[in-house]
């Protein structure tokens, strides 16, 4: 069977058509299986950024409570104590004799009142976007100062730094933990945490005269591996430089988004 020109113009020109076809087909076939693993790896980053910020907002509960518990025990407790012996020696004792008494009670009352106010602050505290990321962390260094274990230097050239909420709250847990860290191991004397906001990106610094880590393994546990998760999911890097017996230094970069 032979085929004249009209007939081989009209195959070429059909498997040419079914050629297009099929290729717009598998390219209209991959661009839906990368839109579906694109839509995918984004929910489970998702998943994965709303689990690290309910951590997050556990733990800070967590260790408010301990606060508040320590406060209510040794500040609170003592203090009442002292007012009630006062009240019981005014009520065995002349009126007449009373009086520098009632005022020594009526100051602890008030001192009293005070502490139980600022034990509310802390408490809202976790709640970080209510307060921001620097007056949190004040309020917490001001908490580290009253233990009279370290002493401690905070320094920051913006006091209305302008970043999300939620990642506010992640990263003041992680500077809450290194501050911990530091409290708990480094027998340092003294500490610095400084907050550098720069065009587009966020430079926070916790830096310590501690012993230092005192091997590679420490560089390698699962507090830091922790951390550096943290930070990353919020668009953010993690450094940590230690030398032994000449401290440590902690450093984090977020990379600011637009709100």
């Amino acid at each position: 069977m032979k085929f004249n020109e009209s007939d081989l113009l009209i195959l070429y020109s059909t498997i040419i058509i079914l050629l297009v076809i099929s290729m717009m087909f598998f390219i209209y076939s991959y661009f839906l299986k990368q839109k579906s693993q694109f839509v995918l790896k984004e929910k489970e980053k998702d998943l994965d950024f709303q689990e690290v910020l309910a951590f997050s907002q556990i733990e800070i509960r967590e260790q408010t409570l301990s606060y508040i518990g320590r406060e209510l025990h040794d500040n609170l407790g003592q203090k009442l104590s002292v007012a009630k012996m006062l009240v019981n020696q005014i009520m065995h004792e002349d009126s007449n004799n009373c009086n520098e008494k009632i005022e020594d009670v009526n100051q602890i009352l008030a001192e009293t009142i005070q502490d139980i106010r600022n034990l509310s602050k802390s408490y809202i505290m976790e709640q970080v976007e209510h307060f921001g990321l620097i007056d949190s962390l004040e309020r917490e260094i001001k908490r580290i100062k009253r233990l009279n274990l370290i002493e401690v230097n905070f320094d920051c050239n913006n006091h209305d730094i302008d970043i999300h909420s939620k990642h506010a709250l992640i990263l003041f847990r992680i500077i809450q933990e290194c501050i911990t860290n530091i409290l708990k191991h480094s027998k340092a004397k003294n500490m610095t945490v400084r907050v550098i906001d720069q065009t587009g990106h966020l430079k926070i610094m916790i830096m310590d005269n501690g012993k230092g880590m005192e091997s590679e393994k420490s560089y390698h546990g699962s507090g830091i591996k922790n951390m550096k998760s943290r930070i990353k999911m919020i668009n953010g890097y993690f450094n940590l430089v230690s030398e032994k017996n000449k401290g440590t230094a902690t450093h984090i970069t977020y990379i600011k988004q637009k709100l």
